[in-house]
């Protein structure tokens, strides 16, 4: 049998639909980037010794694939078979026939290369052997992997229009130099081709070993367990022990598969030193089959011609189903490209004074928009801006001043010990205001560190904002912009912190310089006293004579009896602030009158008078406390807001005009970013790339 036999079967139908997924594969490889389309093609899959280099061989009809020991397909090989007529003679093309180590070398075909545009490869002992030398320039001499695919395409009248993909074969156990992982880089390459949902999966397998061991069947089950887009192929049928075949499994009665199995027979090693040539192994391949009790039947549906007819009407009916979902994925990803590539903005910009002008009056209106609750992004689902902001005055700050207790520092026989020391050598007669001034102005002085908390959260807030602004895509476009804007800043807060915090300290000391005891929401001395009294002495009820009614003349109270010494009581007052001091039960000690101990501390129960003296003072506290409160609370957020969050809005522009805007540094401000430079190449390169795509999928109705 002739390999042209294979270009001339019955019922090809539009050919032209596997040269559109060719150019595809073209326009997406030339770009060196990935491609977003999962394109239909054929995934040629398989143990090492499983034959799938003689497969493609002989698809092909000539030699051309490198052979060896270990891995020799360390890269992935996108094979593209086009069909076609003998090309009309021409003086280049005889040219290259001449001195050519390949005896079966014509001008009707040839290779090419995708990275060796234009070059005609007619000796295709050449095709192997830059297969090779492009391999190890990607992957070095020893037996390591790429997933960088090479791609070479082959014109012939002698071939159907095919798009085939051969990868590295499976392999378990590392060899020689090969890694210790190869076996999974070699199983997750494979993985990453097949699991598309385009692809058809060519699963080759030696049909001298039981089929449940088929490494490639095994791999594609995991991906198409139910067999949908798998087709098996049989090496070494001729192999087979005798009385064996696989007339079971072509029946589908061991693996099912939807697209079947085709047993063919290619050359053995022998025939391959031998240098016996793929017409002569293709015709003894149909002989054999022919000539086979279990095969003779059913010839025309085995062999290599067969396979290549039913690869190339299964990848045409499969792009057919294809290709409305094709045209939509290339339209999306067009248009999703085409708006990243707007946003990252064209290379060349134009005057970068201007330039630098625009953001800087931009950064400006939006930092007075985003803290004036203007913005047009505002967020549904949580606070942002300004709101932080009033969170932190009317919540944070709030609640943090409510919070103080005066008296949770000072304690009652705290108060007392002030109290005998702001009387001095003469016990007081009423309650000093200076025990009261005192220990109102050591609590005022409480309410500065949660102010200038305050002020401290407000600038936090500030740079969160600042921080936000400069995530944006322009910012990341330009670092150096992006970091002299941050720097500016910063220092520009730091530096409207300075009086913030002087002004909020003289608050809180305006508050304890001055005691205004005629505030009139001030409870004074005398009310104070009253409210006190009312408390231990409750008002009696006058006594009404039942008779007539008329209340009853108050009786006169017995003569108060005359002091007397108790255990405890001297007469003097010394059951109360001093009265530890002489409960001694030494009289004699008590008697010398020793000298007063270096620290001379309360020791003893308040009296009754005394603890109508400290509820006084805690009243008139408490009153007074509350007033400086609701003071701080109203004028330390306006104090934070004029100094520090104003005065930003205010002076955003002209600080940054005057820090950035210097003629010699412009240039170096708008220095684009290495990822931004990458990334608008790989960008156009995919928008071309698509468009180009696009144009192509439209000529198909």
């Amino acid at each position: 049998m002739d390999a042209p036999s294979l270009a001339t079967p019955g019922g090809i139908s539009d050919p032209g639909l596997i040269k559109l997924v060719n150019k595809l594969q073209d326009v997406f490889t030339t770009v060196g980037v990935n491609n977003p389309i999962d394109l239909p093609q054929i995934v040629v899959v398989g143990s090492q010794s499983s034959g799938k280099s003689s497969v493609l061989e002989n698809i092909v009809g000539r030699d051309f694939l490198p052979r060896g020991s270990g891995i020799v397909t360390r890269r992935p090989l996108v094979l593209q078979l086009i069909n076609r007529e003998s090309p009309a003679l021409s003086n280049g093309d005889e040219q290259e026939l001449v001195g050519s180590t390949d005896k079966a070398a014509n001008i009707d075909e040839w290779g090419e290369f995708l990275h060796i545009p234009g070059q005609k490869f007619f000796d295709f002992n050449k095709i192997r052997d830059e297969i090779s030398r492009e391999t190890e320039a990607k992957v070095g001499k020893n037996a390591g992997i790429s997933p960088a695919p090479i791609n070479l395409r082959i014109y012939s009248p002698n071939v159907l229009n095919l798009t085939l993909v051969d990868l590295p074969g499976l392999t378990r156990v590392p060899v020689g130099d090969q890694p210790r992982d190869i076996e999974k880089q070699i199983r997750d390459m494979i993985l990453k081709y097949i699991q598309k949902s385009n692809a058809i999966i060519l699963a080759v397998t030696a049909a001298n070993i039981d089929l449940a061991n088929s490494d490639g069947l095994k791999l594609a089950r995991e991906v198409d367990p139910e067999g949908q887009r798998t087709i098996g192929v049989l090496t070494k049928v001729d192999l087979m022990d005798d009385g064996t075949d696989v007339v079971d499994i072509l029946a589908g009665r061991i693996i099912p598969l939807r697209l079947g199995y085709v047993p063919v027979v290619n050359r053995g090693q022998r025939d391959i030193d031998n240098r016996k040539t793929i017409n002569a192994a293709l015709e003894a391949e149909k002989n054999f089959f022919e000539n086979h009790k279990a095969y003779r039947n059913k010839s025309s549906y085995c062999g290599t011609p067969y396979l290549a007819r039913k690869l190339n009407l299964i990848l045409m009916m499969h792009i057919k189903q294809t290709l409305p979902d094709i045209k939509a994925r290339i339209s999306s990803s067009l248009q999703k490209y085409t708006q990243e590539l707007e946003s990252l903005g064209p290379s060349m910009l134009g005057n970068a004074a201007n330039i630098i002008l625009n953001i800087i009056t931009e950064f400006a209106s939006e930092w007075r928009t985003v803290l004036d609750g203007n913005n047009t992004e505002l967020s549904s689902t949580e606070l942002s801006g300004g709101a932080r902001i009033s969170f932190v005055f009317h919540e944070l700050y709030s609640n943090g001043v409510k919070a103080v207790d005066p008296f949770d520092q000072v304690k009652d026989v705290d108060i007392r010990t002030i109290l005998y020391n702001s009387s001095g050598s003469s016990p007081a007669l009423f309650v000093g205001t200076t025990a009261f001034e005192l220990i109102v102005k050591q609590q005022i002085r409480r309410l500065e560190e949660p102010s200038l908390k305050c002020a401290s959260l407000v600038y936090d807030e500030l740079v969160r904002i600042l921080t936000q602004l400069l995530s944006k895509n322009l910012y990341r476009r330009y670092p150096s912009l992006k970091e002299k804007i941050h720097a500016v800043v910063i220092g520009f807060f730091k530096k409207a912190m300075d009086p913030t915090n002087k002004l909020v300290r003289d608050l809180v000391s305006m508050e304890s310089c001055y005691i205004n005891t005629g505030h009139p929401d001030f409870l004074n001395g005398h009310r104070a006293m009253a409210i006190v009294n009312e408390k231990h002495n409750p008002t009696r009820p006058v006594q009404v004579d039942p008779k007539t009614g008329k209340p009853l003349p108050a009786s006169t109270p017995a003569r108060a009896a005359s002091p007397t010494l108790g255990a405890n009581d001297d007469g003097l007052g010394n059951g109360g602030f001093f009265g530890s001091f002489f409960a001694a039960k030494n009289k004699k000690k008590a008697a010398a009158m020793e000298a007063p101990p270096p620290s001379l501390k309360a020791s003893g129960t308040l009296s009754e008078r005394e603890n109508i003296e400290v509820e006084v003072i805690k009243l008139l506290i408490n009153s007074y406390y509350n007033i400086v409160k609701r003071t701080m609370i109203d004028m330390v957020p306006k104090a934070i807001m004029l100094n520090l969050v104003q005065f930003t809005k205010d002076e955003m522009q002209k600080e940054l005009l005057e820090n950035m805007y210097r003629q010699n540094e412009l240039e170096d401000l708008l220095k684009e970013s290495d990822y931004t430079v990458r990334r608008r190449k790989e960008c156009q390169q995919m928008v071309e790339s698509l468009a180009r795509a696009s144009e192509i999928v439209s000529q198909v109705q």
